[in-house]
């Protein structure tokens, strides 16, 4: 049995509204900021780490109910959850009120990840292959949400960027009920095996190998995704400063970007992980050094490879799982996996405007 097109297509979706949400205060922190009485964004950006915090910790309860309730019901929840919260965003009206809001953003998005993504690839034929056209569909939500809030804030306003994707969100998840059917049984009451059976010492060591590589990939993404468009803004100071102009340049990096998943969500299905991985990572610290001193179309460009390197080892984790872990359980032990990673990647989020104003982007990334 395979998932129909319907609900493939809007779990995919999910997967780039649920990238998207969590940015579109990054990319409008600077509106947002100077609304709130504050001289520098630096000063805001702490604001936003409990909605990071809360969707790794989150991810605990939301992968136990996956398995034992059933993913279709959790990513109505999903859906519709993350619909009101964005809305709840749009309204606020101080920083603390937006640190509570974004957290219930945070609680709500800690679903997708542990749910959908074992939904969308409980039955497929070449996991990598749908493993990496779902990790596209993520990042373009990472691009989509860096020219919707660029053109939101020039034209209508920050709180805009948040109202029309949570709408969106909210239409899916109408749509999302409609085309997908009822599951007759939980995935825990399912019988199904790992593609590849371990005991249990062997399947120990992989979860933590899993949760150190999810770790330091966690740290990556949000220490870029939540500072590229400041890094661009800085960067190209007198050469553009139309926010508008910005976004749609940082969203070409994340578009660029996103097909890595798609090349390397191939290959995993074709060549052993290790070696892959391992190319993957050692790109990134070349990329790290050379765009840590560049200055405009050059950072641009190094932008987009290191994007390229930290998208790519992405899929590796949710690969690892789907081959060694049985779908019974693959929710759980994706949920705890995402716990360790996202709740320990927050403080990135949290460190990231404090280090910037203190120490500059050079000294941060370098």
């Amino acid at each position: 049995m395979t998932l129909n097109r319907g609900t493939s297509l809007l779990l995919n979706i999910g997967h780039a509204l649920d990238h998207m949400f969590l940015l579109i205060f990054a990319t409008a922190v600077t509106s947002i900021a100077i609304e709130f009485g504050f001289a520098r964004w630096e000063d805001l950006m702490p604001y936003s780490a409990g909605a990071f915090l809360l969707f790794g910790i989150g991810s605990v309860p939301a992968g136990r109910l996956g398995d034992l309730w059933g993913r279709r019901s959790m990513m109505l929840i999903f859906f519709f959850g993350m619909g009101g919260a964005a809305l709840v965003c749009a309204t606020v009206q101080n920083a603390w009120q937006m640190a509570a809001a974004l957290g219930l953003l945070g609680a709500f998005s800690s679903i997708y990840h542990p749910v959908g993504i074992p939904m969308l690839v409980q039955h497929a034929r070449k996991p990598g292959t749908t493993i990496g056209i779902n990790g596209l569909a993520g990042n373009l939500g990472i691009a989509f949400a860096a020219v919707l809030t660029g053109f939101m804030v020039k034209y209508i306003g920050w709180r805009a960027a948040f109202v029309a994707p949570g709408l969106l969100a909210i239409v899916c998840g109408f749509v999302f009920m409609r085309v997908t059917p009822v599951e007759t049984e939980s995935p825990a009451k399912r019988k199904g095996k790992a593609a590849v059976s371990l005991p249990p010492e062997i399947l120990a060591r992989l979860f933590l190998v899993m949760t150190c590589a999810a770790i330091s990939s966690s740290l990556l993404f949000n220490f870029t995704t939540n500072g590229n468009g400041q890094l661009l803004r800085e960067r190209f100071t007198g050469v553009v400063d139309d926010p508008a102009q910005l976004g749609i340049m940082l969203a070409a990096v994340y578009a660029v970007a996103s097909f890595a998943q798609v090349i390397v969500g191939r290959l995993i299905d074709r060549y052993p992980l290790k070696l892959l991985y391992l190319g993957i990572v050692l790109l990134q610290i070349p990329m790290f050094l050379l765009a840590a001193h560049a200055q405009g179309w050059v950072l641009l460009c190094l932008q987009a490879g290191f994007m390229v390197a930290i998208f790519g080892a992405i899929p590796f984790t949710d690969a690892m799982i789907v081959r060694y872990v049985d779908d019974a359980i693959r929710s759980r032990v994706s949920g705890m996996r995402l716990a360790v990673s996202f709740g320990i990647s927050s403080l990135a989020v949290y460190s990231l405007g404090p280090a910037v104003k203190a120490a500059g982007f050079t000294s941060f990334r370098g």
